[in-house]
């Protein structure tokens, strides 16, 4: 293995680690065709451009952002607007502990 695996590697297992460790700070996950996030506050709104496609404009707030090459992951708000599809899911706190082993 390079170099450049192995911190990507180390990356990706600290990121993983930090998103076990916040998850439960959070209500909502979002995924989008380019990222994950975790949010607080989530407001999509349906809406058609000029010329008839629909895209949807999505905010979130206080929120936290599944990517590896960022420095601050933490955000006070995010507003996407994309055309492809967006998934809202609500948190289910008590599920959330258990899949991370902490119902104990």
């Amino acid at each position: 293995m390079s170099e450049l695996e192995n911190f990507e590697g180390d990356m990706e297992l600290a990121l993983y680690r930090e998103y076990r460790d916040v998850l439960n700070l959070f209500r909502f996950v979002v995924e989008t065709e380019r990222r994950f996030y975790l949010a607080n506050d989530v407001d999509v709104k349906i809406r058609s451009s000029n010329n008839g496609e629909v895209f949807f404009d999505v905010t979130l707030n206080d929120a936290w952002v599944w990517d590896i090459y960022r420095s601050t992951r933490f955000v006070k708000s995010v507003r996407i607007v994309t055309f492809k599809d967006v998934n809202v899911e609500e948190l289910n706190k008590s599920d959330i502990m258990k899949d991370l082993g902490l119902d104990k």
